[in-house]
Protein backbone atom coordinates (compact mmCIF):
# COMPACT_ATOMS: atom_id res chain seq x y z
CA UNK A 1 0.00 0.00 0.00
CA UNK A 2 1.24 3.37 -0.96
CA UNK A 3 1.98 6.07 1.83
CA UNK A 4 -1.04 8.29 3.05
CA UNK A 5 -0.76 11.79 1.65
CA UNK A 6 -2.19 15.19 3.23
CA UNK A 7 -2.90 17.97 1.18
CA UNK A 8 -4.05 21.61 2.07
CA UNK A 9 -6.03 23.75 -0.57
CA UNK A 10 -5.79 27.38 -0.27
CA UNK A 11 -8.03 29.42 -2.97
CA UNK A 12 -8.05 32.32 -4.51
CA UNK A 13 -11.10 33.67 -3.88
CA UNK A 14 -13.03 35.65 -0.70
CA UNK A 15 -16.53 35.37 -2.40
CA UNK A 16 -19.01 33.43 -0.42
CA UNK A 17 -20.54 31.49 -3.08
CA UNK A 18 -17.15 31.45 -4.89
CA UNK A 19 -16.78 29.25 -7.78
CA UNK A 20 -13.31 28.28 -7.21
CA UNK A 21 -13.96 27.55 -3.28
CA UNK A 22 -16.57 25.66 -4.65
CA UNK A 23 -13.87 23.23 -6.59
CA UNK A 24 -11.26 23.15 -3.62
CA UNK A 25 -14.17 21.31 -1.38
CA UNK A 26 -15.02 18.96 -4.03
CA UNK A 27 -11.92 17.86 -3.92
CA UNK A 28 -12.07 16.04 -0.41
CA UNK A 29 -14.22 13.94 -2.12
CA UNK A 30 -12.23 13.42 -5.56
CA UNK A 31 -9.40 12.87 -3.88
CA UNK A 32 -7.59 9.06 -4.36
CA UNK A 33 -7.43 6.55 -1.49
CA UNK A 34 -4.87 6.93 1.21
CA UNK A 35 -5.33 10.68 0.25
CA UNK A 36 -6.67 13.60 2.70
CA UNK A 37 -7.35 16.60 1.53
CA UNK A 38 -8.12 19.85 3.78
CA UNK A 39 -8.46 23.59 3.69
CA UNK A 40 -5.95 26.14 4.93
CA UNK A 41 -6.72 29.27 6.34
CA UNK A 42 -8.57 32.40 4.51
CA UNK A 43 -5.85 34.82 2.80
CA UNK A 44 -8.30 37.34 3.68
CA UNK A 45 -7.35 37.32 7.38
CA UNK A 46 -3.33 38.31 6.12
CA UNK A 47 -3.50 42.08 6.34
CA UNK A 48 -1.50 43.46 3.01
CA UNK A 49 1.95 42.67 3.07
CA UNK A 50 4.25 45.83 4.66
CA UNK A 51 7.66 45.19 5.91
CA UNK A 52 7.11 47.19 8.70
CA UNK A 53 4.37 44.74 10.04
CA UNK A 54 6.75 42.07 9.17
CA UNK A 55 8.81 43.87 11.43
CA UNK A 56 6.81 44.02 14.41
CA UNK A 57 6.57 40.33 14.00
CA UNK A 58 4.30 37.89 11.38
CA UNK A 59 0.91 37.59 11.96
CA UNK A 60 -0.29 34.96 13.32
CA UNK A 61 -2.68 33.60 10.52
CA UNK A 62 0.16 34.01 8.16
CA UNK A 63 2.73 31.60 10.39
CA UNK A 64 -0.57 29.09 10.56
CA UNK A 65 -0.54 29.24 7.23
CA UNK A 66 2.91 28.48 6.94
CA UNK A 67 3.11 25.58 9.67
CA UNK A 68 0.18 24.02 7.79
CA UNK A 69 1.69 23.95 4.39
CA UNK A 70 5.07 22.68 5.54
CA UNK A 71 3.49 19.94 7.53
CA UNK A 72 1.19 18.90 4.58
CA UNK A 73 2.70 16.83 2.46
CA UNK A 74 1.49 19.05 -0.94
CA UNK A 75 -0.10 22.08 -2.12
CA UNK A 76 -3.77 22.57 -3.92
CA UNK A 77 -3.82 26.21 -4.87
CA UNK A 78 -7.41 26.75 -6.38
CA UNK A 79 -7.89 30.20 -8.03
CA UNK A 80 -10.17 32.55 -10.21
CA UNK A 81 -8.13 34.99 -12.86
CA UNK A 82 -8.47 38.30 -11.93
CA UNK A 83 -8.03 41.07 -14.78
CA UNK A 84 -5.58 38.45 -16.78
CA UNK A 85 -3.40 37.04 -13.66
CA UNK A 86 -3.89 36.03 -10.03
CA UNK A 87 -5.95 37.79 -7.30
CA UNK A 88 -4.57 40.15 -5.40
CA UNK A 89 -5.51 38.40 -1.96
CA UNK A 90 -3.75 35.28 -3.61
CA UNK A 91 -0.42 37.39 -4.33
CA UNK A 92 -0.68 38.73 -1.11
CA UNK A 93 -0.74 35.89 0.58
CA UNK A 94 2.39 34.24 -1.26
CA UNK A 95 4.25 37.82 -0.63
CA UNK A 96 4.00 36.61 3.16
CA UNK A 97 4.34 33.38 2.70
CA UNK A 98 7.77 34.31 0.88
CA UNK A 99 9.27 35.93 3.58
CA UNK A 100 8.50 33.05 6.33
CA UNK A 101 11.88 31.15 7.45
CA UNK A 102 11.84 28.15 7.11
CA UNK A 103 10.38 28.80 3.41
CA UNK A 104 7.07 26.52 3.40
CA UNK A 105 6.76 26.33 -0.49
CA UNK A 106 10.42 25.07 -1.08
CA UNK A 107 10.86 21.64 -2.87
CA UNK A 108 6.98 21.48 -1.94
CA UNK A 109 4.89 19.75 -4.61
CA UNK A 110 2.17 22.38 -5.66
CA UNK A 111 -0.81 21.48 -7.85
CA UNK A 112 -3.23 24.48 -9.34
CA UNK A 113 -6.14 24.43 -10.28
CA UNK A 114 -7.80 27.35 -11.75
CA UNK A 115 -12.04 28.07 -12.92
CA UNK A 116 -13.64 30.45 -14.62
CA UNK A 117 -17.15 31.92 -16.14
CA UNK A 118 -14.65 32.77 -18.84
CA UNK A 119 -14.14 30.45 -21.71
CA UNK A 120 -10.21 29.61 -21.16
CA UNK A 121 -10.40 28.86 -17.66
CA UNK A 122 -8.65 31.41 -15.84
CA UNK A 123 -5.47 30.27 -18.09
CA UNK A 124 -3.96 33.60 -17.90
CA UNK A 125 -3.68 33.65 -14.13
CA UNK A 126 -2.06 30.08 -13.64
CA UNK A 127 0.65 31.18 -16.14
CA UNK A 128 1.36 34.01 -13.81
CA UNK A 129 1.36 32.00 -10.57
CA UNK A 130 3.64 29.02 -12.43
CA UNK A 131 6.12 32.65 -12.92
CA UNK A 132 5.04 33.49 -9.28
CA UNK A 133 5.89 29.82 -7.49
CA UNK A 134 9.66 29.44 -9.39
CA UNK A 135 10.63 32.38 -6.32
CA UNK A 136 9.29 29.34 -3.83
CA UNK A 137 11.39 26.84 -5.76
CA UNK A 138 8.29 24.87 -5.38
CA UNK A 139 7.93 21.76 -7.44
CA UNK A 140 4.60 22.28 -9.52
CA UNK A 141 2.79 19.89 -10.98
CA UNK A 142 3.15 20.49 -15.17
CA UNK A 143 0.43 18.14 -16.84
CA UNK A 144 -2.26 17.31 -16.88
CA UNK A 145 -4.00 20.80 -16.24
CA UNK A 146 -6.83 21.99 -14.85
CA UNK A 147 -8.46 25.09 -16.37
CA UNK A 148 -12.10 24.93 -16.33
CA UNK A 149 -13.88 27.13 -18.85
CA UNK A 150 -17.31 27.99 -18.37
CA UNK A 151 -17.24 27.07 -14.50
CA UNK A 152 -20.83 28.48 -13.58
CA UNK A 153 -22.69 26.00 -15.85
CA UNK A 154 -20.89 23.40 -14.00
CA UNK A 155 -21.99 23.77 -10.51
CA UNK A 156 -25.51 24.00 -9.23
CA UNK A 157 -26.10 24.88 -5.15
CA UNK A 158 -22.34 25.33 -4.58
CA UNK A 159 -21.42 21.88 -5.54
CA UNK A 160 -19.46 20.59 -8.58
CA UNK A 161 -21.96 18.79 -10.65
CA UNK A 162 -20.27 18.47 -14.04
CA UNK A 163 -19.39 14.72 -14.35
CA UNK A 164 -16.79 14.96 -16.81
CA UNK A 165 -14.66 17.76 -14.68
CA UNK A 166 -15.41 15.72 -11.55
CA UNK A 167 -13.45 12.72 -13.48
CA UNK A 168 -10.77 15.06 -14.89
CA UNK A 169 -10.06 16.40 -11.51
CA UNK A 170 -10.05 12.64 -9.75
CA UNK A 171 -7.43 11.67 -12.29
CA UNK A 172 -5.53 14.75 -11.84
CA UNK A 173 -5.31 14.08 -7.88
CA UNK A 174 -4.11 10.26 -8.53
CA UNK A 175 -1.49 12.33 -10.69
CA UNK A 176 -0.19 14.72 -8.01
CA UNK A 177 -0.22 11.84 -5.84
CA UNK A 178 2.04 9.91 -7.74
CA UNK A 179 3.59 13.09 -8.06
CA UNK A 180 4.17 14.20 -4.15
CA UNK A 181 4.92 10.25 -3.69
CA UNK A 182 8.30 11.11 -6.42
Amino acid sequence: MSTPLRFVTLTGSLRKSSYNATIARTLVQLAPQGVDISALGSPGDFPHYNADVQEEGFPAPVLAMAQAIREADGLIIVTPEYNYSVPGVLKNALDWLSRCDPQPLAGKPVLIETASPGAIGGARAQYHLRQILVFFDAMVLNKPEAMIGQVAGKISDGTLTDESTRSFLSAQLAAFADFSRG
